[in-house]
């Protein structure tokens, strides 16, 4: 079982996150992923919730965004962000890795600068193959990750192969 960063250590991380968003605003990465109207998304490891905010306006309010993550300020933090843009399509999950989700209900998996620091890959990556639809779709984005470790990892465990690369992010359909 994996283990929240220190508090202190998380409110840096959120400061250089809300920092990145200002020069990598998270709805253009988003574009690449091609979420629709009424999508349902899951933000796994969602940190301060950048990624999270700019998917619940991409799914509107006929669409749902589960953000999950590990420390509790996270979910604060994607809580406090929600309610100040008055987004109710949004809903948080304090995890490690078991989301509470329904087998075959997501559209979307994004799964951001979080992979590296996990303990259990395989077991995150077999959640969000359990969580997503048939057609369902991980996006993948990694600073941290080498791009050898990606491509072993994610394709490795047979659980989902490659859609496309795109300028920001890696997409992978799930195998049946």
């Amino acid at each position: 079982m994996d283990k929240p960063m220190h508090p202190l250590l998380f409110r840096g991380m959120a400061i250089e996150f809300r920092l990145r968003d200002l020069f990598s605003p998270p709805g253009k990465t988003l574009a690449e992923v091609g979420i629709r109207p009424g999508s349902v998304v899951l933000d796994f490891g969602c940190g301060p919730g950048g990624y999270s905010m700019a998917a619940a306006e991409q799914v509107g309010a006929s669409g749902k965004v589960y953000a999950l993550d590990i420390h509790p300020l996270a979910i604060r933090a994607v809580r406090r962000r929600a309610a100040k843009r008055a987004l109710t399509n949004i809903e948080t999950i304090l995890s490690d890795r078991a989301t509470g989700l329904s087998g075959g209900c997501g559209d979307v998996a994004l799964l951001y600068d979080t992979l590296h620091d996990a303990g259990d890959r395989k077991g995150i990556l077999e959640e969000l193959h359990r969580v997503l639809k048939a057609d369902g779709l991980l996006s993948f984005r990694d600073h941290r990750a080498q791009k050898d470790d990606l491509l072993s990892t994610i394709p490795g465990t047979g659980l989902f192969r490659p859609a496309r690369k795109g300028e920001r992010t890696y997409t992978f359909w799930k195998t049946p």
